[in-house]
């Protein structure tokens, strides 16, 4: 994972973002795709919906039904680590979408202050679903608005 450089997390900040929930993950075997649906929490309840890789769509409903797997997945693995060092998912951002291609960002409080992280949105919406307190997944308005 790289760091976001602090610049661009004072950006994110101007940005305004909506509260979503997955709403739901569909498997399209046939097509060896899936897509992960979220919907806005409060409002007009819009949706958006991002094509994820099978396997990140099962990691994605495992942690979303609250399932572990027989061994660790990366995303468990990730929040047994940030549990060990103490730092504290405080929100996953989707902030921009450019040619199809979503980007997002894990938003960290660790014993050494705020972080932000680049990450993709199947790891960091799995990251924060793993959380023992639920941390937010935010949508970026303009994201939300092309649906």
């Amino acid at each position: 994972m790289s760091e976001v450089p602090e610049e661009a997390a004072i950006e994110a900040n101007a940005t305004r973002f909506r509260v979503v929930q997955v709403a739901d993950v569909v498997f399209d075997f046939a097509a060896t795709t899936a897509k992960l649906v979220l919907r806005e929490a409060e409002g007009t309840r819009r949706e958006v919906t991002i094509p994820v890789a099978l396997t990140d769509a099962t990691t994605i409903f495992q942690a979303w039904k609250h399932e572990l797997g027989r061994r660790p997945t990366n995303n468990e693995l990730t929040g047994h680590i940030l549990e060990e060092v103490h730092a504290d998912v405080i929100a996953t951002r989707i902030v921009k979408v450019v040619s199809g291609v979503y980007y997002a960002e894990l938003d960290l409080m660790t014993p050494r202050g705020r972080r932000v992280f680049d990450a993709r949105p199947s790891d960091a919406i799995a990251i924060a679903l793993r959380q023992t307190v639920q941390a937010p997944l935010l949508i970026a308005e303009d994201v939300l608005a092309q649906g």
